[in-house]
């Protein structure tokens, strides 16, 4: 009995356990598929359509990438294998090429996951709406009803090397050969970032030394996270690098996720420099470079993001545009108003110079160059572009979702028990008090998975967030006798 796909082909990726639910069969099955719904349609030239491919550090990635690679050729495409990389390596090999790719990853998920996220040519997602639900319908009527027969013509394999290439890409967006000398602390929790920090930042690629010295923890690949789970979101991550900052009396610290599209910053001092903050600090420098080029700056962030960040960027002449939570949704922004940069609270930037797409590599860079460009310490730095108290995201599993966002919007918005408010519902529900005293907003947020309630509040100072956060989750866990988030 063959598996069934939409178990495993959500909204924005494929995502399973090897090889129960993500096998051989069923990665042929889903290369197939994107051949025929992606790769094709998008060649100029049926005769000549490529697509390239690459994975992470999993053990399970050479043999699932083989059959998707197999999928795609017998429908007569030509595949290019760029072998080890990060996500955002295959951002650039489908942006730099113009091709569809594939990157085999799963992440942070634990090791006996593995997945996959297809991009169009130019590292164009595609998600639920723009071409995912389509290979997951013809990818499950491969799997119930049998392959296609191969072309006559069947496609090609090549493998590429395009690492050197991928590092010098970056370093003309970013020089980091002027600034002062830093020590940088990097954490890449047994992902991908050990392979591409050496590379980027060091010589490993052939590229020129750079002003760094890189205290490596956790560099070697290993797709079972013997060290720590590869998602810097969670503080308990973070704990060996913080630590590993202060003891090496370093500059900065950097931690990448398991793909190595994201990218947290730690301070000297070993404190989380906040998303919001480095979405500010990377925006400003993204806007300076636009207007010195003679252009009006448009810069994307999401909902949940400090009200910090369109303050900044608006007083420097740029143009923000909010959108919802999820990449997806921010890539769609980016195109639709060729903007410069974006950015989110779950540390994802995007640049319209990389393809629009998401790079964890050129966030890091900039803010090497940020650093770097000055005398004074990140923490110093960083603090201009933190002047709000943030909850962060806090959950709260409840039995009745609807009820729950009921009694907020009973206390908040009908009997206005904090004052007048403006209310959106972009995405969840935000209530703002924050053009008047004291300042603060929330933000909740039913998960699209779980029976959960996402809470994140932001205010002017510490004791207006602890308040408004308290009373709202009050209300939410009201009729909870007993749960915990």
């Amino acid at each position: 009995m063959s598996i069934d796909l939409a178990s495993i082909i959500k909204a924005y990726d494929v995502r399973g356990i090897v090889p129960d639910q993500l096998s051989p069969q069923v990665a042929r099955a889903i290369g197939a598929a994107f051949a025929k719904v992606v790769v094709l349609p998008e060649a100029a030239d049926p005769d000549v359509a490529r697509a390239v491919v690459g994975h992470d550090m999993r053990e399970s990635g050479p043999e699932l990438v083989t059959a998707f690679a197999e999928g795609l050729t017998a429908a007569g495409v030509d595949v290019t294998l760029i072998g080890l990389c990060s996500t955002d390596g295959l951002y650039y090999a489908s942006g730099s090429l113009g091709v569809p790719g594939a990157m085999f990853t799963a992440s942070h998920n634990p090791a006996e996951y593995n997945g996959i996220k297809l991009c169009r040519a130019g590292a164009r997602p595609v998600g639920e709406a723009s071409g995912l639900a389509e290979v997951r319908t013809l990818g499950q009527a491969f799997l119930d009803e049998g392959l296609p027969a191969a072309v006559p013509d069947a496609g090609t394999v090549a493998e590429q090397d395009l690492l050197t290439a991928y590092g010098a890409f970056l370093r003309d967006l970013v020089d980091l050969s002027g600034i002062r000398p830093l020590k940088v602390v990097v954490d890449a929790g047994n992902g991908m970032g050990g392979y591409t920090v050496p590379a980027v930042l060091g010589t490993a690629a052939g590229l020129a030394e750079l002003p760094l010295e890189i205290v490596p923890l956790y560099f070697e690949l290993d797709g079972s996270f013997p060290n720590h789970e590869a998602n810097p979101l969670e503080p308990a991550n973070l704990v060996d690098l913080q630590k590993a900052v202060v003891e090496h009396g370093a500059d900065i610290g950097l931690a990448f996720d398991g793909d190595a599209d994201r990218c947290f910053v730690i301070d000297e001092l070993g404190a989380p420099v906040s998303p919001s903050a480095v979405t500010a600090l990377v925006g400003l420098r993204e806007v300076a470079k636009e207007q010195a080029a003679g252009r009006t700056p448009t810069v994307i962030h999401n909902l949940i993001t400090s009200a910090a960040v369109p303050d900044f960027l608006r007083a420097a002449g740029a143009t923000t545009v909010r959108t919802r939570v999820g990449h997806s949704f921010i890539k769609a922004e980016m195109a639709e108003h060729e903007a410069v940069f974006g950015g989110e609270h779950s540390a994802h930037y995007y640049f319209r110079d990389f393809f629009f797409a998401d790079t964890g590599m050129l966030a890091a860079m900039h803010v090497l160059a940020a650093l770097g460009e000055q005398p004074h310490p990140l923490s110093a730095v960083a603090e201009m572009y933190e002047p709000y108290v943030a909850s962060g995201e806090i959950n709260s599993r409840v039995a009745d979702v609807p009820a729950a966002r009921a009694r907020v919007i009973e206390a908040y918005v009908t009997e206005q028990g904090a004052g007048p408010v403006e209310v959106d519902e972009l995405d969840g529900l935000t209530v703002s008090h924050w053009d008047a005293h004291p300042q603060w907003w929330f933000n909740l947020r039913a998960s699209n998975t779980e029976p959960l309630l996402r809470l994140n509040v932001e205010a002017a100072d510490a004791d207006i967030m602890e308040k408004v956060r308290d009373d709202v989750l009050s209300l939410v866990r009201a009729a909870n006798e007993g749960e915990r988030a």
